[in-house]
């Protein structure tokens, strides 16, 4: 380790002090968040000064940073799997009956997709205002590979269908499911976690006493898995640092001031689509600005981190413990919101792409039946992606593949690689309230959110004194 290296986590650890004084001081989680999250900005654009995206001490100093960061992220994935099953099944057992499981998955999925055909309509006409075109676009050396690399999956994401993605999503393996193995793991998990809360409500008819040791055993699993929650999410501000950090000081500025329209565009979308999230949550009865202030802080970690199935247990305990969002609803919309109908990575993503391409080979973006079938497509992929590494890119591979645009066509996406990533922060934040408002608004529906909890004061983070 040399010295610029040994500084640079010197001066790290520096910052992780201040928040852990923070914390031991009372200093509310939602500030520490904030805090955190101006540090990672300001060290950042300090190092990408000082050092520049490419410099070999920078990133040795990333790698530790790492260590927090990408580990913070690990630990997350780490109790995904506990959590979607121990809260599912125990959820299920205060239902006391399979209909109320039924209109909560109908509505938690339908809103969902009809979000994500807003969003995709959100992305067209954001795109066409905009003047996005592919036409050109510099083709470098990291472009041609990206570009290589996304032709190679071309024929993955064109055999990708509706029928195929539902017969994946079906616990063949529910253990091998509970590792992980699979991209569909997730909502694997969620059926046949299901599968076993409606199992002990069958049994609750016959053999009551059973059921009522089954109950008393996931009420012990449910108080492990989420203090096991707690534990983690107490290590959110820390994660953010490194992570943020990380952004700003590996983030190419140069590409990102030759492609700023379209970064920009990109950014009108996602905030344009967040309007259209409020605006739920109002007609629901709900305050805009009570909501954002409680779902900020999760929204930060997504942004940072770009990964919404890692953001699933601060999604939760958001829900529940901030929005008043039963146990139920809150983790079926989680669930379901990191894999099913991402509004950012799902809709507005491949419909730019598409506005950007179409044009180039002749096609009317704009005729009604191009919309249309536009949407229908965007829709149905959206259900594709599920779970699949790189989501935003392998959506624009079906929408492409479904649309019969040429693999020249399919090609370009590869040219927006230097620019990635910033925009895939506002797309993860972008998904992960789309299944939060998605959340609030199926339990408003139901009669089941506590108004008195979203209305209230309380900060997300409970339970403190055996740490203080």
């Amino acid at each position: 380790m040399d010295l610029y290296v040994l500084a640079n986590v010197m001066v790290m650890l520096l910052l992780f002090t201040m928040l852990y004084k923070m914390q031991r001081n009372h200093v509310k989680f939602t500030r520490r968040v904030f805090v955190a999250l101006g540090l990672g900005i300001g060290l950042g654009a300090v190092l990408q000064l000082v050092y520049g995206s490419d410099n070999a001490s920078l990133q040795a100093s990333i790698e530790y940073f790492d260590i927090a960061g990408r580990g913070y992220v690990q630990l997350l994935r780490m109790i995904i799997i506990p959590l979607v099953m121990v809260s599912i099944i125990s959820a299920i057992l205060k239902l006391k009956d399979g209909e109320s499981l039924g209109k909560i998955s109908a509505l938690t999925i339908g809103i969902l997709l009809v979000t994500v055909a807003i969003a995709g309509l959100i992305g067209l006409v954001v795109s066409h205002l905009f003047g996005l075109s592919a036409e050109g676009l510099v083709h470098g050396g990291r472009e041609a590979e990206r570009a290589a690399a996304l032709l190679a999956r071309e024929g993955t994401a064109g055999g990708i269908s509706i029928a195929n993605t539902l017969v994946e999503i079906i616990p063949a393996n529910p253990f091998l499911d509970m590792t992980g193995a699979r991209d569909t793991s997730i909502i694997s998990v969620v059926i046949f976690s299901a599968f076993i809360g409606v199992a002990a409500l069958g049994v609750n008819k016959k053999q009551p006493e059973l059921t009522e040791k089954f109950d008393a055993f996931m009420q012990v699993a449910y108080a492990i898995v989420m203090r096991i929650v707690t534990l983690v999410l107490r290590l959110t501000p820390y994660g953010v640092l490194a992570l943020m950090t990380k952004v700003l000081a590996t983030s190419n500025f140069q590409d990102i001031l030759n492609l700023f329209n379209f970064v920009l565009a990109s950014y009108v979308a996602l905030a344009l689509m967040f309007g259209v999230h409020l605006l739920m949550i109002s007609l629901v009865g709900g305050n805009p600005m009570t909501y954002i202030k409680k779902v900020w802080p999760v929204l930060t970690f997504a942004f940072t981190s770009r990964s919404s199935a890692a953001t699933i247990p601060l999604n939760i305990q958001t829900q529940t413990r901030q929005l008043g969002v039963s146990d139920g609803v809150a983790n079926f919309a989680a669930s379901f919101g990191a894999t099913i109908g991402q509004n950012g990575c799902a809709g507005i993503y491949p419909a730019m792409l598409v506005v950007m391409v179409a044009p180039v080979i002749g096609l009317d973006v704009m005729s009604l039946e191009f919309i249309a079938t536009l949407i229908a497509v965007i829709v149905v992929g959206s259900f594709g992606v599920a779970g699949v590494g790189g989501g935003a890119t392998f959506a624009a591979l079906i929408v492409f593949s479904a649309l019969g645009l040429p693999t020249e066509a399919i090609a370009l996406i590869g040219l927006l690689i230097s620019i990635e990533p910033l925009i895939d922060m506002g797309r993860t934040a972008l998904n992960v309230n789309g299944a939060i408002a998605t959340g609030f608004v199926t339990s408003r529906l139901l009669g089941q959110t506590d108004m008195e909890v979203f209305n209230g004061e309380q900060d997300l983070e409970l339970d403190m004194e055996s740490v203080s």
